[in-house]
């Protein structure tokens, strides 16, 4: 568990590249605008299948194996992209960077559940989590240093900590664990309806967590707040990811009551943030929001790999990790719209609706999911 924490933490360091993808495509390459959004687009289309690969070389190759094969194969992106002399050229590598960028997430989550008993799950995961968030705060200042240089730089610098991470982990963790697949029950993972229901309930939090990450900016631009400010709260959102660790032992709580708090305490920060007009509340929203993505993000993961049977546990996290997918894709267009047509206030307030609503529906995901 430490060594993947380690090791995720030494990645996530370097992974600042992709806010400036359509940067350097821009700048470097000489792509138009519409060029950017295209080739933008199809990156986040290759993550998709990436991690249901990751998910089947999880289970069927192993999970050390398939974690190495990701990070090589976004390392060998990241450096072509570096490389490039012509737009063609780095279109290919932001595709085959897309192939590979997910790869990663499904076995190491699996192998969190691996070696960990159910009740220390939520745990587990918040530690990742935690050390992702700290990691983030470093990337973000390390981002803000290289990129007065040439920006290629950032890729080579990103390559650098994927190869440094896969090496960790080829050399430290221990050896994959052959997984037989039982031949008189083969595992259909598209046809468990709880894995579905769950899947659903994990897109809208992805949504809602995904328009805080594109709204936020976009409602500080509106309310004349300084740009800097979206650096402080996401870096007051880290901080108390880290802080809050101990609440995920609170042992009395199962995992619907604990993401029932979670989407009263992100909706509290929303309606808070609907009302903010200075830096400080928004602050405090953050601190609420934060609390709230806390117990979700630990426990939606804790519900999806203990739905799965162990040898199909990698396939079962990267169907339930799709979730982020398609709220990458939809947050945009919600945040865009729900501002072009309700102002700040009323995104923030409709977004704190939804999470209210998922909050009063757990008695009834406990049931469909029992």
């Amino acid at each position: 568990m430490w060594i993947l924490v380690v090791a995720r933490a030494v990645n996530r360091i370097g992974a600042f590249t992709l806010p400036f993808l359509g940067v350097v495509l821009a700048v470097e390459f000489k792509a138009s605008l519409d060029q950017v959004g295209l080739i933008l687009a199809v990156f986040g289309v290759a993550t998709i299948p990436s991690r249901l690969l990751g998910g089947q070389l999880a289970d069927r190759l192993g999970r050390r194996r398939t974690i190495v094969l990701g990070l090589v194969g976004c390392a060998i992106g990241q450096l072509w992209i570096a490389l490039s002399h012509a737009l063609w050229s780095a279109v290919l590598a932001t595709v085959l960077l897309g192939l590979a960028f997910e790869i990663y997430e499904p076995p190491s989550q699996a192998m969190i559940a691996d070696v960990t008993e159910p009740e220390d799950r939520p745990a587990a995961y918040g530690l990742y989590s935690a050390a992702l968030a700290a990691a983030g705060v470093l990337a973000g200042l390390l981002a803000a240093a290289i990129s007065h240089w040439d920006l290629r730089w950032l890729f080579l610098a990103d390559a650098i900590t994927c190869l440094s991470c896969a090496a960790l982990v080829a050399l430290a963790l221990p050896a994959d664990v052959r997984r037989e697949r039982p031949a008189d029950r083969p595992v259909a993972v598209w046809r468990d309806r709880r894995l579905l229901l769950l899947l659903a309930g994990g897109t809208v939090f992805a949504t809602i967590y995904m328009q805080l990450i594109i709204g936020v900016p976009l409602t500080l631009l509106e309310q004349g707040l300084p740009k800097s400010g979206t650096g402080l709260i996401l870096a007051v959102s880290a901080v108390t990811l880290i802080v809050a660790q101990r609440v995920l032992r609170v042992q009395h709580l199962d995992d619907f009551r604990a993401i029932a708090i979670g989407y009263v305490l992100v909706a509290a920060g929303l309606v808070v943030s609907a009302v903010a007009h200075n830096l400080s509340v928004f602050l405090l929203a953050a601190v609420l929001w934060s609390l709230g993505e806390l117990f979700l993000l630990t426990r939606y993961l804790t519900q999806a790999s203990g739905l799965a049977p162990d040898e199909a546990r990698g396939r079962y996290l990267a169907v339930f990790g799709l979730s982020w997918g398609i709220a990458t894709t939809i947050a945009p267009i919600t945040v865009t719209q729900l501002l072009k047509t309700a102002g700040p206030a009323g995104l923030w307030l409709t977004t704190a609706g939804v999470a209210a609503v998922l909050a009063v529906l757990q008695p009834w995901f406990r049931k469909l999911l029992a």
